[in-house]
């Protein structure tokens, strides 16, 4: 029974990601969950209590596979700057992955304070990631230029997220040449 439950429930999230992913969070609505899925609409109710609730374990579930990934490129980079920049490109040769764009557009939703919360926490601990290496490179202040660089990830990913005239290749380019020129000084 509970490996039943735990099946279903990886199944919803999957659904969840699905359409978050083709329609935003527009089309996250416990009807299309029950209707992918096969459930009934009372059925997915009884796995998450709002579209809140489902968001909240997305990000449980997601972000950690995402910062891993993160994590695992800039570990396979052999300098301080290197690793600024494997936290760049990895982040943005994420952007095509179905769970990253659940992420974003679930960083667009309306979602309530505990969930953006939780956001916000996983958030921290990506931009935590290069704190060290911007240490090691002598930036006077690396919290702020990490925080500086995770805006210029975030610039490019929303560029490559709106079809920009510019092909993702070039757009990655771009913010890795100016989150590596910004931390050097």
């Amino acid at each position: 029974m509970a490996e039943h439950r735990s099946m279903q429930r990886a199944a919803l999230l999957d659904a969840a990601r699905s359409l978050l992913s083709e329609g935003g969070t527009e089309a996250l609505t416990f009807p299309a969950l029950a209707e992918r899925t096969g459930l009934a609409r009372s059925s997915v109710y009884e796995y998450f209590r709002s579209r809140a609730a489902v968001v909240e374990e997305l990000c449980e579930v997601d972000f950690p596979v995402w910062a891993a990934d993160v994590s695992a490129a800039m570990e396979r980079a052999g300098s301080a700057e290197g690793k600024v920049e494997a936290y760049v490109r990895q982040q943005l040769v994420l952007v095509g992955d179905r769970r990253h764009r659940a992420v974003v557009a679930i960083s667009a939703s309306e979602l309530d304070a505990g969930a953006r919360e939780k956001i916000r926490a996983a958030h921290g601990g990506l931009v935590a990631m290069i704190v060290e290496a911007l240490g090691e490179m002598g930036h006077s202040s690396p919290r702020l230029a990490a925080m500086l660089v995770q805006g210029v990830v975030d610039a490019a990913v929303r560029r490559i997220e709106l079809g920009a005239a510019e092909e993702p290749a070039a757009i990655t380019e771009a913010a890795v040449a100016m989150a590596l020129r910004g931390v050097r000084g």
